[in-house]
């Protein structure tokens, strides 16, 4: 996450144009942000249009339109035009600045669940060498005619059985088995106090850019209108954007999948803010936004379907539109009945995605609440809330990938990353990694600290009783010395057996 604050700014002072580290940088000066370059500081474009990344900092899908007077956040990623910009924030206070922050804030406010097995040996080792003494020790003054011989053999023996080898091996021998048997499905778990966070988790909340979706374009959906075929539609729009590399122009391209002939394009002008206007062949094309055909006075009806909406006119009449949407993942479907499932209460979602966008995906998927249009720390405060929420006992996992991610990835109960296509600052943060970037794999990472925990309390409770059994016969006299070593390393070989389990 350090090494994606952005190493230089380009500082305008007078004619001259020099590259600055961004602490030198004051509120008030003026910085020039060319194409492919990160935005160094946060500011106010003077001057310059442009498309800048904003997924890094918000999770929002598609790049963002910006203009004069419009706010830049430092470390977005600027994509085509040259951006005049008035510094308004130092380099300590940027967007980036404020995520490092909030990770850091965050990690050293989660809490670290103790192993039932660290506390019970606290009390478990004087009491059991105290009892020792008190059996050789006491009985022959209490009772006339004992021998210390016997008694000081008898509390041999309550040592021998006594000896927590079942316990000591077992329990993390079962986490270890839980581990690696999360790692064979592709899920590495950092540690088994992870485990036991997963095994008490009750909700689930999810990002949906890249998390829940593939974080990639796709046309979802073609409307011809006014006579118009389908095919000519997704054709003219495909050839209209043949010269663009923005995302959005590739997903159409790839969606019309022939070769096109660049040749047939003439008078292409590019509209910043609105789309293209073009000749193609003896057709004059406008292809663009609801402004654009606003603009041209060409009517049309606004469209409510989730997505990024490209609309199309030929020679001043609507032609039609086309829904470019990221696409959900093939799992995401069956994400939530296989949380339940697995005993999860409730499953939600917080995004830096458009309104629309949000609700559409949270109505297919049947989750049970959701948040959208997020800034980074606004993610971490509704997760606060839900914190606050829940009784004990009861935690709450965060799923995400991105940069913007990592804050509440960090604060939750249980932090889950996807670690193919996640950045490296969310998988850096999370407790959790999820190999294949499946979202239904969040499910069986719960169900395997669920066994995980119900193997290593089969392991807690059969060596205790087995040794509580042997212990007062011990005490008695009837146990030898034979059933005290049955009684250790017996029960620690029955058990370390019951903790492979885990690994199947």
């Amino acid at each position: 996450m350090l090494e994606l604050r952005p190493e230089y700014a380009n500082l305008k002072q007078g004619d001259m144009l020099n590259k600055v580290s961004p602490d030198k940088v004051k509120i008030g000066d003026v910085i020039i942000i060319k194409p492919g370059e990160q935005v160094p500081l946060d500011g106010e474009i003077t001057s310059g249009q442009s498309r800048v990344n904003t997924s890094a900092l918000t999770g929002e899908s598609v790049p963002r339109q910006v203009g004069p007077g419009e706010v830049v956040l430092a470390g977005m990623v600027n994509q085509t035009g040259v951006l005049t910009v008035t510094v308004t924030k130092l380099v300590g206070e940027s967007a980036i600045a404020k995520v490092i922050q909030l990770v850091e804030q965050s990690s050293s406010l989660k809490s670290r669940t103790e192993k039932f097995h660290t506390k019970f040996a606290a009390y478990y080792t004087p009491v059991v060498v105290l009892a020792a003494v008190a059996v050789a020790v006491l009985p022959p003054f209490i009772w006339p005619g004992e021998s210390f011989g016997d008694w000081i053999r008898r509390a041999l023996i309550l040592l021998v059985i006594s000896c927590p080898c079942g316990l000591v091996i077992s329990i993390p021998l079962g986490y270890f088995g839980g581990v690696g048997g999360a790692a064979k499905r592709g899920i590495m778990v950092k540690g088994s106090t992870y485990l036991d966070s997963l095994a008490a988790t009750r909700t689930v909340v999810f990002d949906k850019t890249g998390t829940l979706t593939q974080g990639v374009f796709k046309v979802t959906g073609i409307y011809p209108q006014n006579g118009f075929a389908a095919e000519d539609l997704l054709r003219l729009t495909a050839q209209a954007e043949v010269h663009s590399n923005h995302p959005i122009a590739q997903s159409i391209m790839e969606a019309y999948g022939q070769v096109l002939d660049a040749s047939l394009l003439n008078e292409y002008e590019e509209i910043a803010g609105h789309g293209v206007r073009a000749r193609i062949g003896a057709q004059q094309v406008l292809v663009g936004n609801e402004r654009l055909l606003q603009r041209e006075s060409i009517p049309v009806a606004p469209v409510q379907e989730a997505g990024t909406v490209v609309y199309l006119a030929v020679d001043k009449v609507y032609a039609g539109h086309l829904v470019i949407a990221d696409e959900l993942k093939a799992d995401a479907v069956s994400v939530v009945a296989d949380l339940k499932a697995a005993g999860v209460e409730q499953v939600g979602m917080l995004s830096g995605d458009r309104e629309k966008v949000a609700q559409d995906v949270a109505s297919i998927l049947g989750l049970d609440f959701y948040r959208a249009e997020l800034l980074p720390e606004q993610k971490v405060a509704i997760l606060e809330e839900l914190l606050a929420q829940e009784k004990n006992g009861k935690n709450i996992a965060f799923v995400g990938d991105g940069i913007n991610d990592a804050p509440v990835i960090a604060r939750a109960d249980v932090g889950i990353a996807m670690g193919g296509l996640g950045s490296d600052a969310a998988v850096e943060t999370a407790d959790v990694v999820i190999m294949s970037d499946a979202p239904s794999k969040v499910a069986e990472a719960i169900q395997i600290g669920r066994k995980t925990r119900r193997i290593v309390w089969q392991n807690v409770i059969f060596a205790l009783g087995v040794k509580g059994v042997f212990i007062a016969l011990g005490i008695a006299g009837v146990a030898t010395m034979w059933e005290a070593v049955f009684a250790d390393v017996g029960v620690a070989l029955l058990a370390v057996l019951n903790a492979s389990r885990v690994l199947r």
